[in-house]
């Protein structure tokens, strides 16, 4: 039962992600084992949306550690936790709520003995900037907590690079990468316990700042990431982008695409306007930049379908159901016209 409930939402969640999304770009799928436990480790630009992305364009069902603040009303994680959703504690959460961590890291080691996969963010924070940060160690303790308790046990890492045209702006461009395998066992048979450590954090490392695009997080990122910008790259071309970055050939300045589509838009908004008055007022109280997707997209998956819910009925009621269905058809293509056809606006906000 939990299965289906679990994949009754990750269709849901995937067809407003197509809704909400010019484009989805996935890459390195056959990279995924069809079989044995999985470790994916994703960089964190962009919020609660970016487990969302990964997962409704991954093959495997995951379980994922998220942090703890999400789950601090009772209904909310009773909810959570029926998709997959562990709630992990940091410092910031308090010394004591730490101890709370050992019983997660346990549920983790027998997500690995079933053979399952599991999703987490090694840096441990989201940041919209555009650059692979130190990853947290706390990854090893589970990877090499579940193969002290169960020696037998294979575990593979899959680096997952997702990287945004923009993370503040409707709609934008996505890229989700995935890397190439690492056996985490390879690394506990050859050397002792700290330097198994260091040497999987680098490997992982590695691969995630060739998975996403990376500025080097110098004096120079400001100026390089302008340059960029001005030179309205695609980002999502991540290989291309790191490439210039690496040759030094950064682009020059080009003019900004304008939007030919501003009617379209109204008329989008006015079809849709007690959404986006919702959204207007859920704006105002989003103090993080990384969370200006996440509750966007929140808000258009639930109010959108509702209010166009009942228009549909009111109008079906009043003129009848051939008109109410064209009604419907109209509305879910504006939408989706607007969507795909927009020029996206290739300024990061970080």
């Amino acid at each position: 039962m939990k299965a289906i409930w679990y994949f009754l939402w990750k269709c849901f969640l995937k067809t407003n992600l197509f809704f909400y999304s010019k484009k989805i770009k996935v890459n390195g799928l056959k990279n995924i084992p069809t079989k044995g436990a999985i470790l994916f480790m994703a960089n964190h630009p962009n919020g609660l949306i970016d487990p969302l992305f990964i997962t409704t364009n991954n093959p495997r069902t995951n379980h994922f550690l998220v942090r703890a603040a999400v789950f601090k009303k009772p209904l909310i994680k009773k909810f959570l936790s029926t998709l997959n959703l562990m709630p992990i504690y940091r410092i910031r959460d308090g010394i004591k709520e730490l101890e709370k961590n050992k019983a997660i890291f346990n549920d983790c080691f027998e997500i690995f003995k079933r053979e399952e996969t599991l999703l987490i963010f090694p840096e441990g924070s989201h940041n919209s900037r555009r650059t692979i940060r130190p990853l947290s160690k706390g990854f090893t303790r589970i990877v090499f907590g579940a193969l002290e308790k169960y020696p037998d046990l294979k575990i593979t890492i899959i680096p997952v690079g997702i990287t945004y045209q923009n993370t503040t702006n409707y709609p934008s461009k996505v890229a989700i990468n995935y890397g190439e395998p690492i056996l985490a066992n390879s690394f506990l048979e050859k050397d002792e316990l700290t330097t198994a450590i260091i040497k999987i954090k680098n490997s992982v490392s590695a691969q995630l700042k060739k998975l996403t695009v990376h500025i080097a997080n110098d004096e120079d990122y400001a100026y390089k990431l302008e340059l960029l910008n001005k030179g309205q790259v695609d980002f999502t071309e991540v290989d291309k982008i790191n490439k210039l970055l690496e040759n030094k050939e950064l682009p020059t300045a080009k003019e900004v695409n304008k939007n030919k589509f501003q009617l379209l838009y109204f008329i989008l908004i006015l079809n849709n306007l007690i959404p986006f008055l919702i959204w207007k007022q859920v704006s105002k109280k989003i103090d993080e930049v990384e969370f200006i997707d996440t509750f966007r997209f929140a808000v258009s998956a639930v109010c959108v379908p509702i209010f166009l819910g009942l228009q549909t009925g009111l109008i079906s009621y009043f003129y009848g159901a051939k008109i109410a269905f064209c009604y419907t058809i109209l509305s879910l293509s504006i939408i989706l016209a607007y969507t795909k056809l927009v020029p996206t606006n290739t300024k990061s906000n970080s």
